[in-house]
């Protein structure tokens, strides 16, 4: 039993990451129906300057590592790096894509690849081609035990809970109840007549790609303090995850997207532990195989409401 849950802590806080990783690509799709590629990347160059930030505070100012003024410090830094990372995916948006939005779909999806390479080379510049162990910002204390006195839910569980559900639960507030968010809705439903209603469509666009480059930042931080390192590959590993949750969620679909990251870390979490990790991608796309042949919109893309 205790290893059924640790488990599913383990799939859940894994899940809650996918997911925040996995909104930015249905954003975009929802709005261009477009896969932006480079999405995955601009999440690693978070995890990149997350290194950085913690290399600055614990070598620069001398604050001690896994300590709570280094956490809180770290924690202060995440608006910054959101901020970054969402000024690159917009700024991939307005030079690489708006040139191409009336081409052939193909232009712009060779355009996203593109961009998923170039950003993938400036990461391997910034960290080099191996793994870059990020300091230990994190105090490493369990919180809660099971009855054996085995350990099951800790400070890095609870930071990654502590990050990614209030900013899941900001965006669908944002989209559901804004006046932005009802424009950003209008425009994913029909482009030519939202223009045609008074809404700035490349201001929207623009405003899409900013919000899914910040949850891309904030998905960084979160996966480099958890995992404790960054990597200039982790663009493709993290991304091929969360572009397989949005698509079994129902890409274009916020909560297909978010209930998608869960179940994809929860199975691969009980993989891992109960099977053999080597076996975890086989699973994993093979449901996500069958979920297309029986649905091939995925689980919830009929709730178009929701689109954004």
């Amino acid at each position: 039993m205790e290893e059924l849950v640790k488990a599913l802590t383990i799939g859940v806080t894994n899940g809650l990451i996918i997911a925040l990783i996995a909104i930015g690509y249905t954003l975009v799709y929802g709005i261009l129906e477009l896969i932006n590629f480079a999405h995955a990347d601009v999440f690693m160059l978070g995890t990149a300057f997350t290194y950085f930030a913690t290399e600055l505070i614990v070598r620069g100012f001398g604050i001690p590592a896994s300590s709570t003024l280094a956490l809180v410090v770290t924690l202060l830094a995440l608006p910054i790096i959101m901020l970054m990372t969402a000024t690159i995916n917009a700024s991939i948006e307005r030079l690489a894509y708006r040139p191409l939005r009336n081409a052939p779909r193909l232009a712009p999806l060779i355009s996203a690849i593109g961009m998923s390479f170039v950003l993938q080379n400036i990461g391997l510049l910034l960290l080099g081609p191996s793994q870059k162990a990020v300091e230990p910002v994190l105090p490493r204390t369990d919180l809660v035990f099971f009855p054996s006195g085995a350990a099951w839910f800790g400070v890095d569980e609870m930071i990654v809970v502590g990050v990614t559900v209030p900013l899941l639960l900001a965006l669908r507030w944002f989209v559901a109840s804004t006046r932005q968010g009802k424009a950003m809705r209008a425009t994913a439903q029909d482009r030519e007549a939202s223009g045609l209603m008074g809404i700035d469509v490349n201001r929207t666009i623009s405003l899409t790609f900013l919000i899914a480059g910040g949850l891309a930042g904030a998905a960084g931080l979160v996966v480099a303090l958890y995992y404790g390192q960054t990597f200039f590959q982790y663009g493709l590993q993290f991304g091929l995850l969360s572009f397989t949750a949005a698509v079994m969620g129902g890409i274009g679909n916020l909560t297909g997207a978010t209930l998608g990251g869960l179940f994809v870390g929860i199975v691969a979490a009980m993989s891992d532990r109960f099977i053999e990790a080597k076996w975890t991608s086989v699973i994993v796309f093979s449901l996500l195989i069958l979920v297309l042949i029986f649905r091939p919109t995925g689980l919830l893309a009929e709730q178009a409401s929701e689109r954004a």
